[in-house]
């Protein structure tokens, strides 16, 4: 077959999964949704609502941080018995909720973050199945399942170590699996030769067999999740963030690093954000502040490097991943503060404080932001340069995940429901 040939396939689904490509609106296949841009432009999920506008609500086996994709008429999740850190991953029907199937994996427990937990990491979903990860202090678990639940693969990355546990999820790109292993924790920072390896790596989506890893220095884990660009000549880019490396730009088919800005991150737990012109971070070190970041990629043709376009200093989101619509920058702090700056130039819009704690990321659904607190509140603002509260609807229950929308519907995940919203005119 020809080169060129080849690659029309996987060129497609690249497309397919790429902001503002035409992405299906059936399909919430990853952390954030399409591209990890956080974006929907459904017209059925409502402002507000009471309990007799869920579609249904279910009650979870175990419990869990991470959010639900969504692929076609499956709901994918991970899920974790807190005293013995046994994993899940569960499968139910949009319809009604009802589970397709579960599968559970024995494991153990170990120390971490009081506010983690063993199911953090969100699912990546596609037309073969699921891909998952965890990790144990003795293995980075990488693992795909197929649409009824059956083992595909599964690879064992080596020893994880970070103090605060483990967070980062995979994506699926162009029949690649692809996860960012990237570890350490105060103790490597002074001693790396002791850290174990850390290393970005993209395996077959349907054998798991290896197609390109870089290697990383090991500095302090990545909680981060990449996301996806395209260049001004519309070739794709995965981009990473990290304190070892900065901004990270890689050819998601090849494995390699188009380009590369160091010295600009710290701790990076929330993930990157593309804007027209800029990717965007932020960062935080044992909450002795933190900044956010805007780097100008460069011109492949041109020879240009990346340069650092803005920053903003503290107050900024720790956790929580920005959101970036119409040309605004929305920033939501684990603290209730939410911010909007000119994603162009940084420049602050407002500045308000909302009740509540947030670990949970902001979406955009029909110009109007959904972000859940941590008691389980869903805030909703206008997606707007002018400030504007729309709601608050209790769940009830707990919450540190970032909600999907797919079909029309949108999925809300507390630490053991979910419900499903929407998917008829508001």
């Amino acid at each position: 077959m020809q080169p060129v040939l080849h690659l029309l396939p996987v060129l497609g689904i690249l497309g397919a999964l790429l902001p503002g490509a035409g992405a299906e609106e059936a399909q919430w296949p990853r952390f954030r949704g399409p591209g990890g841009n956080g974006i929907s432009d459904a017209p059925t999920v409502p402002v507000k609502w009471t309990d007799k506008d869920y579609n249904w609500n279910v009650k979870l086996p175990g419990e869990g941080h991470s959010s639900p994709v969504v692929w076609g008429k499956r709901i994918f999740l991970s899920s974790a018995e807190r005293e013995t850190a046994k994993r899940m991953v569960l499968c139910l029907d949009t319809a009604d909720g009802h589970m397709l199937w579960k599968r559970e994996f024995l494991s153990k427990r170990y120390s971490q973050n009081p506010e983690n937990g063993f199911a953090t990491a969100t699912p990546a979903a596609d037309a073969e199945g699921v891909v998952v990860t965890w990790t144990t202090p003795e293995e980075v678990t990488l693992l795909a399942l197929d649409l009824d639940g059956k083992d595909l693969w599964r690879r064992n990355l080596g020893p994880f170590v970070a103090m605060h546990g483990s967070g980062t999820s995979p994506v699926i790109l162009g029949g690649l699996a692809i996860l960012a292993n990237e570890q350490g924790d105060l103790n490597t920072l002074d001693r790396p030769a002791q850290a174990p390896k850390s290393f970005l790596i993209a395996v077959d989506r349907k054998t798991g067999e290896t197609r390109w890893q870089i290697p990383r220095r090991s500095t302090l884990a990545v909680y981060a999740t990449p996301c996806v660009r395209q260049d001004e000549d519309g070739r794709t880019e995965l981009i990473f963030a990290s304190m070892s490396h900065g901004f990270t730009a890689v050819d998601p088919l090849s494995g390699k690093v188009i380009w590369e800005i160091g010295d600009v991150l710290k701790e990076c737990v929330c993930s990157p954000v593309v804007a027209p012109g800029l990717v965007i971070a932020g960062d935080s070190l044992l909450k002795l502040g933190g900044h956010f970041v805007a780097v100008r990629p460069p011109s492949r043709e041109q020879g240009q490097k990346p340069a650092v376009a803005w920053e903003i200093k503290k107050p900024v989101p720790r956790v929580s991943t920005p959101l970036v619509k119409d040309g605004r920058l929305f920033l939501w702090s684990e603290d209730g503060t939410v911010t909007c700056h000119n994603a162009a130039t940084g420049e602050l819009l407002w500045r308000e404080r909302i009740k509540g704690a947030f670990y949970g990321s902001p979406v955009c659904v029909n110009n109007r932001l959904y972000c859940i607190a941590k008691n389980g509140d869903v805030v909703v603002l206008a997606a707007s340069e002018k400030y504007e509260p729309l709601a608050r609807v209790p769940l009830g229950e707990p919450s540190f995940a970032t909600p999907a929308i797919a079909n029309g519907v949108m999925y809300l995940r507390t630490r053991s429901q979910l419900f499903s919203l929407g998917g008829r005119k508001p």
